[in-house]
C-alpha cells in the first residue's frame, strides 16, 4: 500500500511539472543593454542600408551589426520622452513619466515603482544592473535588483568611483570598459539559474571622452551634411521663417562621439562571447538601445529633448535565436514597450498600469491592430533653454505642440519631408491633415491620461539667480601659504594649486608658476554661478607658450574658457550645446597681459586686451545653468568646453577676478 501512494505522489508531481505553462517552462535569460544619447542611425548596419543618403558612412559597428545579421531590427523605435532619466524610468516601468514620477534628470527614482525588473525578481529571476543609473544623484542598491554595479548620477569616463550593491568602490579605466568586466562577473555567477542583466553604458555622453584605444579613430573623416542643418527649430531666438538651407556636402561633426560608440560596440562584443562561451546564446535575449536620439547640428541643435526625429529616435535590436534573423520591423516601438515584453516572454502577467505593448506578436510575424500612432511629451527643466514639448506621431506624419506658445506649432509631411524643414502649420492645402493629427492628439493624450504634473518644473518659477553686482573672487596670491589659494573678495572661494607654485612676477608682485601641468582647482559655489547673465573674468598674465587655458569652467553644454590659440586671446561661451567663440588677431605671448573676457546684459560677448576691445559677437542665449564642473585656472579639466585637445597654461599669471553682474 505505502509503495502505491509513493507511486501516486510521484505521479501527480510529474502531471504538475508537465501542466505549468510552455511560456513559464521555456523563459529566456533576458540581457538588456543602452547606451546614453545614440541616434537611431549611429550602426553600421543602418549607414549601409542608407546608402548615399548615409551621413556616417564610415562608422563601424561589427558587433551590433552581427546582433542585427541574427535577430530582429526595428527601424521605426522612439521614446515617450526624449530625455536620459525619463526614459530610463520608461524602460523599467512601461510608464510615461506623469505616472511613474521622473519626469526630469534631477529627481531620484520611486523605490516603490513595479518595474519588470522586481516583476522578475519575485518570479525567480536573480536580476542585476551594471553602469549608468542616472537618476538625479540617487545611491545605494539600485531597487529592484539583487545585485548592482553603478556610479552616482553621470559619473565620469575614466577611474570612476562605483557602488557594488551601495557600496563605495575605486576603479581604474574607461568607465565603460569597467562596467562590462562587472556585467561578465555577474553572467559569470549566474549561467545555472535564470537571469536578468542590464547595462546602462554612459557612452555616448558629453563630454564624448572615448578610450585611448580610440582617440584616433575616424581621423580626418566628416560628416554628410542634411537639409535641416541650418534650419533652426522654430523656439530658438535665431528662428526667423526657417527653410532648407544649402550646405556643402560635407560638414564637420563631433568624432568623440563615434569613437565612444565604436568602443561599446567591442564592449558589446565581449558581452556576446561570454554568452557563446557559456553556452547560453540560445536561451538568452539580448536588446540593444538608446534612451534617447541626439541632434548633431540637425535643426541647429546639439542636445536631444525636443520632438524632432533625431531627438525621438533610436537604434532597437532583439537577438532571440528562436526568433530567427535578419529580419526587420518598420511598426512603430517604443521605450515602454521593453517592460511588457520581457514579462510576456517570462511568463509574467504584465501590470495593467503599464502603458506600453509587448513586441511579441510583431516578433513572431503579426503586426495586426498594432499601433499607428503614439504620444511624445518633454517637461521644461530647471536651468534648460528647451520648452515644454508635446507632439504626435504617426507613421506618415507629425504635429508638435509647445504649450503656452501657440504660435510655435509645427506640422509636418513626414513621407514627403523626412527632414522636418517645411511647416504645414498654416497650410490651407493641408487643412484635412491638421485635423486628422488634431484628433489623433486628442485620442492619444486621453489614451495615456495626459497631464502636465505638479512635481514638474515650473518655468515662471524658474529664474536664474540674481547677480550679485560684485567682484566674487579675486586671487593676487599675496595672502597665499603654499597650495592654498586665498579669496581676497570676501565670498571665500579659495581655491587649491596643483604644480602651480608661488612666483615673482612683474616690479616683485606675487605670481604662481605653471609649467604646463599644473593648475588651480577653484570648488563650485553659488557666488561662481555664471547663469546670472552678465560675467567678467580678468587674468593678467605673461604666457611662454602660444597655446593654453588661462581659465575654464564648465563643459560642451553650458560654461566658458579664456584660451590663447597661436598667441591670440580667445573666449568661447557654451550654451544649450552651442559654442560661440570670440578671439584677438594680435599675438600677447611674451608679454604681460590683462585680459578682460565679458558677457553683457545685452547678451554680448566682448574680449578686451589691456583696455582694447579686441572682439565682440552677439550671445544667442546666456549661460543657461550653474555649470556641474569646478573651474580650473590654468587648466580645461573634466568635461571640456571646446572640442580640440587644448595644453595647458605655460607661464605667470599675476591675477584672476571674477564679477557676477554688469562689471563697473
Amino acid at each position: 500500500m505505502r509503495s502505491y501512494f509513493v507511486a501516486l505522489i510521484a505521479c501527480l508531481a510529474v502531471s504538475h511539472v508537465l501542466s505549468l505553462p510552455a511560456r513559464a517552462a521555456e523563459r529566456p535569460n533576458f540581457v538588456f543593454i543602452y547606451t546614453d544619447d545614440q541616434r537611431w542611425d549611429a550602426l553600421g548596419v543602418v549607414q549601409r542600408e542608407q546608402g548615399e543618403k548615409a551621413r556616417f558612412p564610415w562608422l563601424r559597428t561589427p558587433a551590433l551589426d552581427r546582433m542585427a545579421k541574427e535577430g530582429v531590427r526595428f527601424r521605426n523605435a522612439f521614446v515617450v520622452n526624449s530625455l536620459c532619466s525619463p526614459s530610463r524610468a520608461s524602460f523599467l516601468t512601461g510608464c510615461y513619466g506623469h505616472l511613474n514620477g521622473i519626469v526630469n534628470n534631477h529627481t531620484p527614482f520611486p523605490e516603490d515603482n513595479v518595474t519588470y525588473a522586481s516583476l522578475l525578481r519575485s518570479a525567480g529571476y536573480a536580476t542585476g544592473f551594471v553602469g549608468k543609473w542616472h537618476m538625479g544623484k540617487q545611491s545605494g542598491q539600485r531597487p529592484g535588483f539583487d545585485y548592482s554595479a553603478s556610479f552616482l548620477g553621470q559619473g565620469r569616463y575614466f577611474d570612476c568611483p562605483f557602488e557594488i550593491n551601495g557600496e563605495t568602490t575605486q576603479t581604474k579605466g574607461w568607465v565603460d570598459d569597467v562596467s562590462t568586466d562587472y556585467a561578465v562577473e555577474f553572467l559569470r555567477r549566474n549561467r545555472t539559474k535564470p537571469f536578468l542583466l542590464v547595462m546602462g553604458y554612459k557612452t555616448a555622453h558629453g563630454p564624448f571622452d572615448p578610450p585611448p584605444r580610440h582617440a584616433n579613430t575616424y581621423q580626418g573623416e566628416q560628416a554628410r551634411s542634411v537639409p535641416n542643418m541650418n534650419d533652426p527649430a522654430i523656439y530658438r531666438s535665431e528662428k526667423r521663417g526657417g527653410g532648407k538651407t544649402e550646405l556643402p556636402d560635407l560638414v564637420p561633426t563631433n568624432m568623440g562621439y563615434f569613437r565612444g560608440l565604436t568602443a561599446i560596440d567591442e564592449n558589446v562584443g565581449r558581452v556576446l562571447h561570454v554568452l557563446d562561451e557559456l553556452q547560453l546564446s540560445d536561451r538568452t535575449m539580448v536588446v540593444f538601445s538608446s534612451d534617447n536620439g541626439f541632434y548633431l547640428g540637425e535643426h541647429g541643435l546639439g542636445d536631444k529633448r525636443s520632438a524632432y526625429d533625431e531627438s525621438l529616435r533610436i537604434p532597437l535590436i532583439i537577438r532571440y535565436p528562436k526568433l530567427g534573423g535578419s529580419k526587420v520591423v518598420d511598426r512603430m516601438a517604443l521605450n515602454i514597450d521593453i517592460a511588457p515584453t520581457l514579462l510576456e516572454y517570462a511568463g509574467v502577467d504584465v501590470p495593467e498600469r503599464m502603458q506600453g505593448r509587448s513586441w511579441r506578436p510583431l516578433l513572431e510575424g503579426n503586426a495586426a491592430g498594432w499601433r499607428d500612432a503614439f504620444f511624445y511629451c518633454y517637461f521644461y527643466e530647471r536651468g534648460f533653454t528647451t520648452p515644454t514639448v508635446t507632439a504626435v506621431r504617426t507613421d506618415t506624419a507629425k504635429l508638435i505642440k509647445y504649450p503656452g506658445h501657440e504660435e510655435w506649432t509645427e506640422m509636418f509631411d513626414l513621407a514627403a519631408d523626412p527632414y522636418e524643414t517645411s511647416n504645414l502649420i498654416d497650410s490651407p492645402e493641408r487643412a484635412a491633415l491638421r485635423q486628422e493629427l488634431e484628433t489623433q492628439y486628442q485620442r492619444q493624450a486621453a489614451a495615456i491620461d495626459f497631464e502636465i504634473p505638479p512635481f514638474a518644473d515650473d518655468p515662471k518659477k524658474d529664474q536664474p539667480p540674481p547677480a550679485l553686482n560684485t567682484w566674487v573672487l579675486e586671487y593676487r596670491f599675496s595672502k597665499d601659504e603654499g597650495d592654498r589659494v586665498v579669496d581676497t573678495s570676501g565670498k571665500n572661494n579659495h581655491g587649491k594649486a596643483t604644480g602651480a607654485p608661488l612666483a615673482e612676477g612683474r616690479d616683485g608682485r606675487p605670481a604662481r608658476r605653471f609649467d604646463g601641468k599644473g593648475f588651480i582647482e577653484v570648488p563650485r559655489a553659488p557666488s561662481l554661478d555664471p547663469s546670472v547673465g552678465a560675467w567678467t573674468v580678468e587674468a593678467v598674465f605673461k604666457s611662454d607658450a602660444p597655446d593654453g587655458v588661462v581659465l575654464a569652467r564648465g563643459g560642451q553644454t553650458a560654461g566658458y574658457c579664456v584660451y590663447l590659440q597661436d598667441g591670440r586671446p580667445h573666449l568661447t561661451v557654451t550654451a544649450a550645446n552651442r559654442p560661440i567663440d570670440i578671439g584677438g588677431r594680435q599675438s600677447v605671448a611674451g608679454a604681460w597681459t590683462t585680459l578682460v573676457a565679458r558677457i553683457t546684459a545685452d547678451r554680448q560677448i566682448v574680449l578686451l586686451v589691456n583696455d582694447k576691445q579686441v572682439a565682440a559677437r552677439k550671445l544667442p542665449r546666456f549661460i543657461p545653468n550653474d555649470p556641474n564642473d569646478s573651474m580650473q585656472i590654468g587648466a580645461d579639466l573634466k568635461s571640456p568646453v571646446i572640442e580640440e585637445n587644448m595644453p595647458r597654461f605655460q607661464g605667470l599669471i599675476e591675477s584672476v577676478r571674477l564679477y557676477s553682474g554688469e562689471a563697473p
